[in-house]
């Protein structure tokens, strides 16, 4: 018999599991958080600001973990149905008002470069995985953490720059500025 914890569980999962793609018009809802709690992302459009006129990485960094747990998803934009890297990324941003172009390599081109060492929460992260030059992107965290939704047999999830795997495969920063 199961849990009472895991049928309320996968009472509230399956809904948001089997919902439509945002690309109806619907906006997604947010996605739960281990333990049942959620974190409501700011309403589309919302924009955050940092001190200096910038976007406040913090923020954008909150709405980010908010999502940990969701799905890989290949072609993924939705927290419902699942991200890819780049669908990660856009969709983050997107809840600010700032429209990211759909693939990793367009990514590339938007912001500003910055030096791996002035990396602060918000910038994305470029890594050459799986061909060269830019082909994965995630959200620097505080430090040397960053959050994204690494490959099909994972989730939306926050690791370690300095890793093996991501140091030797990083290949640049960029901070996204409003227009």
């Amino acid at each position: 018999m199961m849990p009472r914890a895991a049928v309320v569980c996968l009472a509230l999962l399956i809904p948001l599991w089997s919902g439509a793609c945002a690309s109806t018009g619907g906006a997604p809802k947010p996605f739960p958080l281990p333990g049942g709690s959620s974190t409501t992302p700011p309403a589309r459009g919302a924009r955050a600001r940092g001190s200096s006129g910038g976007v406040d990485g913090h923020a954008v960094t909150g709405t980010a973990l908010a999502l940990r747990g969701a799905p890989y998803r290949t072609g993924g934009s939705d927290p419902r149905q699942g991200f890819d890297c780049s669908g990660f990324t856009q969709y983050v941003f997107a809840q600010y008002g700032l429209a990211l172009p759909r693939e990793v390599r367009d990514q590339y081109r938007v912001g500003v470069a910055i030096d791996p060492d002035e990396v602060a929460p918000g910038d994305l992260l470029f890594f050459s995985t799986t061909s060269r030059g830019p082909s994965h992107v995630g959200i620097a965290l505080e430090g040397d953490e960053f959050i994204h939704a690494p490959s099909s047999h994972g989730v939306v999830r926050v690791e370690r720059r300095s890793a093996t795997y991501w140091s030797k495969r990083f290949l640049a920063a960029r901070r996204i500025t409003p227009p």
